[in-house]
């Protein structure tokens, strides 16, 4: 076997491709060609005398091998990755980040964002998305992704930052029409605009473990849809209770049953990094958590 610290390039190649799941992922990481990448892992694979990954025109999978040197490698990168984190500490956070936001808390999140951490740490450069999708951190390629909700049993590093207020609304116009709700059982009765993925309505959570899926007329996939459609009268919105809350003040919605207790919902941040994040991850992790802490205690 010859020197694996003179193929450097294949094992953060091998490496790349693994967690993107494929060559073009990693080679979008990497900024490089899929091509490139290939042959670097081909080169590693031949240095070793075992073959890592299985290939197919369709699918990219590892071997047993592959899998037990993934294992052993893989601690070690990251270690490398983040061992200049010490020295960032003292001459400020520099390099990358991309992020994705649901799209309602970067409506409240992205002013301080633009205002305050970016120019307080000019050698970070941002790559935000917004969206209500979950979106596959590792396979594309993001640094942190947050999230509102539970998120099932994954092999990523997830912390709470805050545990956000549900609520039920609608516009004045609708309960003019549809008259005052009294109790969990006339919610059954009126419609919803509801959240719905792949055609499934989501349910709302009461904080007795009860839970009841609404009606409606109308799905929505986000909660911008969702805000807009209760602020026209379409219906009934669950909503997370930070992101209404200036309609909720200005009388353009008004709150269902507000004292029904309903089940908060985390919002988490999530990585891929182990449980040393990078520094400048860190900071903006950090950053979101003080930032939505203010518009939960609202």
């Amino acid at each position: 076997m010859g020197n694996l610290l003179g193929e450097t390039a294949g094992l953060v190649a091998f490496a790349r491709t693994v967690e993107t799941g494929s060559f073009s992922a990693a080679a979008r990481s990497l900024q490089t060609t899929p091509s490139g990448v290939s042959k670097s892992v081909s080169r590693l694979e031949s240095l070793l005398g075992v073959k890592l990954f299985r290939r197919s025109t369709r699918i990219l999978t590892l071997t047993p091998d592959g899998e037990t040197f993934f294992g052993n490698i893989a601690p070690l990168l990251r270690q490398i990755e983040e061992s200049s984190d010490v020295f960032q500490a003292d001459r400020g956070a520099t390099g990358h980040l991309r992020v994705s936001l649901p799209s309602e808390l970067a409506r409240l999140l992205m002013p301080p964002i633009f205002t305050r951490f970016l120019p307080q740490h000019p050698g970070i450069t941002l790559d935000l998305g917004t969206t209500d999708r979950h979106v596959d951190l590792i396979r594309e390629n993001y640094d942190i992704v947050f999230r509102v909700g539970k998120v099932a049993g994954s092999d990523l590093m997830m912390r709470t930052l805050v545990h956000l207020e549900m609520a039920l609304v609608a516009s004045p116009a609708f309960v003019e029409t549809r008259g005052r709700v009294s109790s969990v059982e006339r919610l059954r009765e009126i419609p919803f605009a509801r959240y719905a993925i792949d055609g499934h309505p989501y349910p709302i959570h009461f904080a007795d473990g009860a839970t009841m899926i609404p009606t409606g007329r109308v799905d929505l996939d986000t909660a911008t849809a969702i805000r807009i459609a209760a602020l026209s009268g379409a219906g009934v919105a669950y909503l997370m209770k930070c992101i209404v809350q200036e309609e909720l003040d200005r009388g353009e919605l008004i709150q269902l049953l507000p004292d029904l207790k309903l089940e908060t919902m985390p919002f988490q941040a999530v990585h891929a990094f182990g449980r040393m994040p990078t520094y400048r991850l860190r900071l903006f992790s950090d950053f979101i958590e003080t930032e939505i802490r203010k518009h939960a205690l609202r």
